[in-house]
């Protein structure tokens, strides 16, 4: 029998974005010579995804063992992939450049394409800011390693800004929704659901989004340490399959898809549907290509110019095609 078995371990709230992707080969079919039985993936999620997507789509009759645990940031799924924690998990390409940066053991093996239009830099109703301009001196959260941070740096250019020009404040999700609603923040910069969350409670609304920053790449990210292990390829080649199946079939239903999702991360269903009818573009597992190793390396650039990474760093050593015969 498959196991499906969810760690107490949570790292924070849940990561308010959503993953979907679109229709792959049918699950089973990598490597379906294998004998997975006594294989266990160690899975990173976010609060609402994948323990509860794969059920509700009829796609959790693992033929191995998945261990699941919750975190609220890529970068903290990149840490616990280098730190052999976890097996594979999903991140944007600013978790990937700090994560090459610091020489992690992690290996990108396939893209998600998504969309942009649920992050923002957000400021309290009664701000008197009307402008990423009007930010200069004053105290803006964000989450470190994150798309949070790369489109704040973005933005502040943008205006003709740096980040001396402001007092940054990096904050986890959690702590960073805690000081904004508290008004120890004059802005946060922010991500997912929790955005239209503030603005229909009235806590705060939407300053600038990074809709048009963003490029929409996201990486699945796996141990490279059994990628060598043909029965963990064909596991894992599975269970990413299984996934870009759920969230394709979630997306041909989004009233029931955000049904589902309401009570698992406590978020009215009216503001889930509403964000995912918004989403500017769909979001599509595929292999990863170079044109996506181009794009992160213009990301990490961006960093290198603010003296947060250093310069010239390579990134094609972390891509791995050791399952793109199989998506």
């Amino acid at each position: 029998m498959p196991t499906l078995s969810v760690s107490r371990r949570h790292f924070g709230l849940a990561a308010l974005s959503l993953f979907a992707g679109s229709t792959l080969m049918h699950p089973g079919a990598a490597h379906s010579s294998e004998n997975l039985s006594n294989v266990t993936l160690r899975v990173a999620t976010y609060r609402g995804f994948d323990t509860t997507l794969l059920p509700a789509a009829g796609l959790d009759n693992f033929p191995y063992k998945v261990e699941f645990s919750e975190f609220n940031s890529g970068n903290l799924i990149a840490q616990a992939i280098n730190a052999n924690a976890i097996d594979i998990g999903t991140w944007s390409e600013i978790p990937l450049v700090f994560a090459a940066a610091a020489s992690a053991l992690i290996s990108v093996v396939a893209t998600i394409d998504g969309p942009t239009s649920n992050q923002a830099v957000v400021v309290p109703v009664g701000s008197p800011a009307h402008s990423i301009r009007d930010l200069r001196g004053k105290k803006v959260g964000y989450i470190r390693s994150t798309t949070a941070q790369y489109f704040l740096i973005r933005m502040l250019q943008q205006a003709d800004l740096t980040l001396s020009d402001i007092t940054p404040v990096a904050l986890g999700l959690s702590e960073g929704l805690t000081a904004l609603k508290s008004g120890s923040l004059d802005a946060w910069a922010t991500y997912g659901y929790v955005i239209p969350m503030i603005e229909a409670d009235g806590t705060a609304r939407v300053l600038q989004s990074a809709e048009n920053i963003l490029s929409g790449h996201y990486f699945i990210g796996a141990s490279p340490a059994r990628l060598s292990d043909p029965a963990f390829v064909a596991a894992a080649a599975d269970y990413i399959n299984r996934l870009g199946k759920a969230y394709a079939t979630a997306m041909q239903d989004k009233p029931r898809w955000a049904h589902i999702l309401a009570p698992v991360i406590r978020i009215p269903e009216k503001i889930i549907l509403s964000d995912l009818e918004a989403e500017n573009r769909p979001y599509r597992i595929r292999p990863w290509t170079g044109a996506d190793i181009t794009s992160a390396h213009a990301v990490a650039k961006i960093f290198a110019e603010q003296k947060l990474l250093p310069e010239h760093i390579d990134l094609k050593n972390l891509f791995s095609n050791a399952l793109t015969p199989f998506l």
